[in-house]
């Protein structure tokens, strides 16, 4: 079951859901996640078996970045999230953003994972598209997990972003 605007807020209040709460930010069913900084991902990475090895990355010290056609970043989100041990959360794509001719690539976030959260970002129009620090680009919604579960031990935890 997606967590409504009720049950988020009290979660918030309670639990401390998400940091750097603003209420104009929170939907129906979801919350807007805001861009608090911009990273470029470099250099050659493998995913192995046993071992895998990222791509280098580096903050962009900018108020605005500049989107060429088919450029990559990473974008880290204002917002913290404290995840508990019966939710998951999934981010996904604001509409306005899709319309821009953008894509965010992200992953489920796991019970247990507390910090900003980090998700990929590809301009896949012919046009370039500028976005701002603080621009709202794509919606987390919470999700109840049943039964037993694990919490996140991974090496994100915190919101490292490498």
């Amino acid at each position: 079951m997606i967590l409504g605007r009720g049950e988020i807020l009290k979660l918030v209040k309670s639990k401390k859901l998400i940091e750097n709460f603003d209420k104009e930010c929170l939907e129906g069913a979801g919350y807007d996640l805001r861009v608090g900084k911009f990273y470029s991902a470099s250099g050659q990475a493998h995913l192995g078996k046993k071992e895998r090895k990222l791509p280098d990355v580096t903050e962009i010290h900018v108020e605005t970045l500049l989107m060429k056609p088919g450029d990559y970043v990473l974008i880290e989100t204002i917002e913290k999230v404290r995840i508990p041990a019966d939710l998951v959360a999934r981010v996904l794509n604001r509409s306005s953003l899709f319309r821009c001719g953008a894509s965010t690539f992200n992953a489920l976030i796991d019970p247990g994972y507390e910090g900003t959260l980090t998700f990929g970002l590809r301009n896949i129009s012919e046009h370039d598209l500028s976005i701002e620090k603080g621009a709202r680009v794509a919606q987390i919604v919470f999700e109840e997990v049943e039964g037993e579960t694990e919490l996140y031990k991974g090496r994100y935890q915190g919101g490292k972003v490498a």
